[in-house]
């Protein structure tokens, strides 16, 4: 890979069967694989599963399939230099399993940027993003003002996974473009002057 491209971990956060997230997740991923300067690793949590239970605070996971578990994920959130973060909207707010690997992971997020792709009936899954803002910025990551959120997710997809309306596609290029911005600022930033949290 080139060492000036962005490493863009993209985050599906529904385990739900018959779950839609998978097709937003792969029209994410179709627009990160047009572009020049990043590459994409999706970390789809029904393939990546990670522990429900905690260790004591501080102390590291007891058992060796909780292990087992984390090391199929946590190095590549630790090698990403942004995130794209695929959720629906459970409740006006965002899936269990999301906040479970979110809250696994500390120093990954840190002085990192975040993407939102969203996506609900009527909502467009956008009370999902306003609680993850609050949740990401104690964990010190930056996210970004632009997110794409979907309406009616089912309509908006042709049987080739393509957007229908022209609108989605522009502000995925938006959202991407800016993120961009934030990961190489934050990445050189990083290298001159290591976060401390």
């Amino acid at each position: 890979m080139n060492d000036n491209h962005l490493k863009i971990a993209v985050l599906l956060g529904s385990t739900r069967d018959g779950r839609f997230g998978l097709a937003v997740a792969n029209w994410v991923m179709d627009h990160l694989a047009q572009r020049d300067d990043m590459e994409a690793d999706l970390i789809d949590l029904i393939e990546t599963p990670l522990p429900t239970v905690f260790p004591v605070l501080g102390q590291p996971p007891a058992s060796q399939e909780a292990r087992d578990l984390l090391a199929a994920v946590s190095p590549r959130m630790a090698a990403a230099d942004a995130f794209v973060i695929v959720t629906p909207e459970y409740n006006h707010s965002f899936p269990a399993a999301l906040k479970n690997a979110i809250d696994w992971h500390g120093t990954e997020w840190h002085a990192k940027p975040v993407a939102f792709v969203s996506y609900g009936a009527f909502s467009a899954g956008l009370r999902a993003v306003e609680h993850l803002r609050l949740v990401l910025a104690e964990l010190h990551a930056v996210t970004i003002r632009d997110s794409v959120g979907l309406q009616h997710p089912w309509a908006q997809f042709d049987g080739d996974g393509k957007a229908v309306d022209p609108a989605a596609d522009a502000a995925a290029k938006v959202m991407l473009d800016r993120l961009a911005w934030w990961a190489h600022s934050l990445r050189e930033a990083r290298i001159t002057r290591p976060y401390a949290a």
